[in-house]
């Protein structure tokens, strides 16, 4: 028995739980791992294991689930915590991720990202709590990951004075397109992050899950995660409709909002090539080469508007395309 797993079961010991079955759940790009436990009558809770001494913290992950259901939101209900060990005991939403529902039943798909539209359109009215700015400066320096870990990789070379002049010039262009009001932003807003739960009501059918990385940021940040799907494709149609939905919803200004998403949709997706670049690379999770192509197509498309004129032809120029010969270098 492994340190970690004496740890869970002392942390088991005490609990209503200590002699469910336990079954292990897919885990994420983290350091977390999860475990479904199940009742002889058919219950289950799932316990997050997230190690401390890999930097893990189960805190946030509790702050803001607690905020999110004061809202009227379905986050999980928090059941019981360790947080010295990096465990949690929390409500098990269920394993229909709006990627199976679309999948077993595509008819669906127009609905359920209407109801994660609405999620956003009601979170964002709600009052802020106390949270780290995602500013300009702080997501300039999160998309230069994709020079030192995608374009330094494939080209051999780093590239220290490109790196710092992109990230002065993209923190000016994003000063200048994410201004006004701050709302929560949970940074990981997609399908496989939300649970369909027809069984309830209203905005209280979408499950949310992985918002422990939650700040406080533009409104436009969410449905980007959303609608510009590293793991599926989204129809350009529905993209579209879901953000004349939340402009109509909330009444924002019309071009600032679709220049602020363009400009964010280049933020994330250049991260994200960093992202899946550094996990093939330093973590042997080459799986997440595959997803690569899908990110560029997001990424290419945001450098047309207007806003990203100052360094679309510098990105064009120093940021590869993801060729067959590239990805293999990226999964070597």
């Amino acid at each position: 028995m492994t340190d970690r797993e004496q740890l869970i079961t002392s942390f088991l010991t005490n609990t209503p739980w200590r002699d469910w079955s336990r079954t292990p759940l897919a885990g994420d790009a983290s350091n977390r791992r999860y475990e479904r436990l199940h009742s002889d009558d058919g219950r289950a809770v799932v316990l997050m294991d997230a190690p401390p001494d890999q930097g893990e913290d189960v805190a946030p992950f509790v702050q803001i689930a607690a905020y999110l259901r004061k809202q009227g939101l379905s986050a999980p209900e928090v059941l019981a915590e360790d947080h010295d060990h990096g465990f949690l005991m929390i409500e098990d939403l269920g394993d229909a991720l709006f990627t199976r529902v679309m999948a077993k039943n595509p008819k669906q798909e127009q609905s359920l990202y209407e109801a994660a539209t609405d999620v956003l359109i009601t979170l964002h009215n709600a009052p802020m709590p106390e949270l780290e700015p995602l500013g300009p400066r702080l997501m300039a320096e999160l998309s230069g990951l994709v020079f030192e870990k995608y374009r330094d990789v494939i080209q051999n070379d780093q590239s220290p004075d490109h790196l710092a002049r992109f990230t002065d010039q993209f923190e000016d262009i994003l000063r200048g397109t994410t201004k006004g009001d701050v709302v929560l932003v949970q940074r990981d807003y997609h399908a496989e992050n939300l649970i369909w739960l027809p069984e309830r009501e209203g905005i209280a059918r979408v499950g949310l899950l992985d918002f422990q990385a939650a700040r406080a940021g533009h409104r436009a940040y969410d449905l980007v995660s959303m609608l510009q799907d590293a793991r599926r494709d989204v129809p350009a149609a529905i993209e579209m409709q879901m953000i004349d939905r939340y402009i109509a919803a909330t009444g924002v200004n019309d071009s600032s909002f679709r220049a602020a998403y363009a400009v964010l949709g280049v933020q994330r997706n250049l991260r994200i090539l960093g992202v899946f670049a550094r996990l093939s690379c330093d973590y042997g999770k080459p799986q997440y080469v595959d997803l690569i192509p899908r990110v560029w197509d997001h990424f290419r498309r945001g450098l047309d508007h207007p806003a990203m004129a100052p360094l679309a032809e510098f990105l064009h120029q120093e940021i590869q395309a993801p060729t067959p010969d590239v990805l293999d270098r990226l999964r070597g």
